[in-house]
């Protein structure tokens, strides 16, 4: 998967134009977000095709400003403070989170400034979540 950050001009269909290029193209976005920040428009948008997103959207004449890698990560939607836990392990480990949004399956989508370090973390995190899920259950069927 790639995240692609995309410079939008800040009036209607212009996002349009967008969703258009990438339908024409095949392309499924499938997650992301735009925003308007000072006046601009920028979006960010994760597609498992970079190089089809980005050719198709520069055919369209829309600026894309990068392309990167991402890292998915699964929060346990049940238990409070998980991002809170998760960015601060990402700090701890000094990688810097550049963007953060969630895709369709409601996975967490990060864009850092370190992959090699930050895929560490992740990882970790990873196998913490399903030591912990499993001693839930445990405890559960412990009760029952």
């Amino acid at each position: 998967m790639k995240d692609l950050t995309i410079a939008l001009p800040n009036h209607p269909g212009a996002l349009a134009r967008m969703g258009e290029a990438l339908g024409r193209a095949g392309v499924s976005i499938e997650g992301g977000g735009a925003f308007v920040v000072d006046g601009r428009g920028a979006a960010h948008f994760l597609v498992a095709d970079g190089p089809a997103a980005r050719a198709a959207l520069e055919a369209a004449n829309i600026t894309v400003l990068d392309e990167c890698e991402v890292l998915i990560q699964r929060l346990d939607q049940d238990q409070p403070g998980q991002l809170g836990k998760l960015t601060r392990r990402m700090a701890d480990a000094r990688v810097n989170i550049e963007t953060l949004y969630s895709d369709h399956a409601n996975n967490l989508i990060l864009t850092v400034d370190n992959l090699a370090r930050g895929r560490e973390v992740s990882q970790q995190w990873e196998r913490d979540r399903i030591e912990q899920q499993l001693a839930r259950e445990r405890g559960n069927r412990d009760q029952a």
